[in-house]
């Protein structure tokens, strides 16, 4: 019999696609934006190609296959999709019961995103999750290197006043937990549509449900 998972010091959450189910619009808003400039693409090719990746560095992905961006066209992306997720983003199914369950355990949590400041405050404030990570939440703006490096990891774990060996990382995409293992971190990733012997492959622990989280971290 598996023993029971050591509870960890603190909970380090990304946003998109673990806390909220964003990651769909967010693929619908860049195909729009980049089919309007003529260059077509679908809204299921945008999410496969950008999955993850902050904005600035979907720049020379783009550059690479399409052509030249305006300079304005970061905060400009950055701009419709604040708008759009503050309007219209909703959680992904069980994560906020997880959230209020790691909260109530007394465990400290901070959120970590690819997004930029202004996106991942509209998102989290529309979800009613601001209180939750009493100001520690971090967007790729706030750090030197977006993931897949450590660094927003490596931050969020400072400030909750944890080693990151300690801590657990709960992520879904690869670069996401390709950052969280880099910092040392123990990564559960959720495998809403990821296939889970992909996320394994990474070196994460997949789970198929937000409301095995709890017991994942030893709390439930």
């Amino acid at each position: 019999m598996r023993p029971p998972p050591a509870r960890p010091a603190a909970v380090l959450f990304d946003c998109d696609g673990v806390l909220a189910d964003s990651e769909a619009l967010a693929a619908i808003v860049v195909a729009e934006d980049l089919t309007g400039r003529g260059w077509f693409i679908t809204p299921e090719e945008s999410r496969r190609i950008f999955l993850g990746r902050a904005v600035p560095d979907m720049v020379p992905v783009i550059e690479a296959q399409y052509g030249r961006l305006p300079d304005s066209w970061p905060a400009e992306m950055s701009r419709r999709l604040t708008e759009r997720m503050a309007a219209e983003v909703v959680a992904v199914e069980g994560a906020i019961e997880a959230l209020q369950a790691v909260v109530k355990a007394g465990l400290p949590c901070a959120c970590a995103s690819n997004s930029s400041r202004s996106e991942l405050a509209a998102k989290l404030e529309r979800l009613g999750l601001v209180e939750a990570f009493a100001g520690r939440t971090f967007s790729f703006e706030d750090v030197d290197r977006p993931k897949p490096y450590p660094d927003l990891y490596l931050t969020a774990a400072a400030a909750c006043g944890a080693a990151p060996e300690d801590c657990v990382v709960v992520e879904d995409s690869l670069p996401g937990i390709r950052a969280g293992l880099a910092a040392g971190c123990r990564v559960l990733a959720y495998a809403g549509e990821a296939h889970p012997a992909v996320l394994a492959a990474q070196g994460a622990q997949p789970f198929g449900r937000m409301a095995e989280l709890p017991g994942l971290l030893g709390i439930g």
